[in-house]
């Protein structure tokens, strides 16, 4: 069932759930993805980052393995470009066939981000496709620039952004950041902020940086009302964590025979987040 974020994100809305969202780069990691959500019944978003794309799997090419992968299974699943900078990438990656894309211009001031989100939205809605858009700024563990108050996104502006552009779902700030945090590091989220724009907006909302935020700041946010949520490392870590077992186990393991057990393994990590989530048995 492949489709775009429209309707598992309205339905999640309108629930008072989440749908995951998890960052994959090739085959294994997207049929793992995919694989966990089938077995607890749960839309799912495969999540690919302009980064991986561009310098591993370009999007003509990984389109056709998600949408493959989609079609034989029988949960809802949607392609999502994350985090994309590059107009020229974003629209090619529609044309080829992602069922979404989150446009990421918060580097641009909020007229600039407004102006080059509404273009894309424009050019998506050829493919019926959904766009997601970013208000605010995340920070990153890497070098400690976490994010700070500055960078959370303002209650007012996202409901112009969301206005003025005509987005699917709007992606805030409030505390969570990208990257791997410090080992019993938890981030303090701004709860206050996240019920501010639900009340305002009254549209699908999206935490990213979910990787780490702990167990019950993502009940916090689906109860005040984030319905997707964008997890990487810890999936990532995941899939390397259960290399180093093998290793450790057989240092000769046949590649093949570690990779298949890779994907069974990561597949756990993804049901707990479904499972967080609350999107248990909430696909068509």
């Amino acid at each position: 069932m492949y489709v775009s974020m429209k309707g598992m994100l309205r339905r999640a809305n309108e629930g008072n759930y989440a749908v995951m969202a998890i960052n994959c780069f090739n085959i294994e990691t997207a049929r793992a993805v995919i694989e966990a959500a089938q077995s607890l019944r749960a839309p799912v978003i495969v999540n690919i980052v302009q980064e991986h794309m561009v310098k591993h799997c370009d999007s003509g090419l990984i389109a056709p393995i998600v949408k493959e992968l989609a079609q034989r299974a029988s949960v809802e699943v949607a392609l999502n470009f994350d985090h994309g900078e590059d107009t020229g990438l974003l629209k090619k990656a529609l044309a080829d066939g992602y069922s979404s894309v989150m446009v990421d211009a918060s580097s641009y001031d909020l007229e600039g981000n407004i102006k080059m989100t509404r273009e894309i939205v424009e050019f998506a809605s050829q493919f019926d496709a959904s766009v997601e858009g970013e208000i605010g700024c995340m920070g990153a563990s890497e070098g400690d620039r976490y994010t700070d108050d500055d960078m959370k996104t303002d209650p007012d502006e996202a409901l112009r952004f969301a206005r003025e552009t005509g987005i699917d779902a709007l992606a805030i700030s409030f505390g969570s950041s990208h990257g791997n945090y410090p080992e019993g590091f938890v981030p303090a989220f701004d709860f206050e902020i996240l019920k501010r724009i639900k009340e305002k907006t009254k549209m699908p909302l999206v935490l990213h940086g979910g990787s780490g935020s702990g167990d019950d700041n993502i009940r916090k946010c689906v109860e005040y009302g984030i319905n997707k949520i964008n997890v990487g490392c810890d999936f990532m870590n995941a899939n390397v964590e259960s290399i180093k077992r093998q290793l450790d186990r057989d240092p000769d393991i046949n590649y093949w025979v570690m990779m298949h057990q890779v994907e069974i393994d990561s597949r756990e990590l993804v049901k707990k987040y479904i499972k967080l989530s609350k999107s248990e048995g909430k696909s068509l």
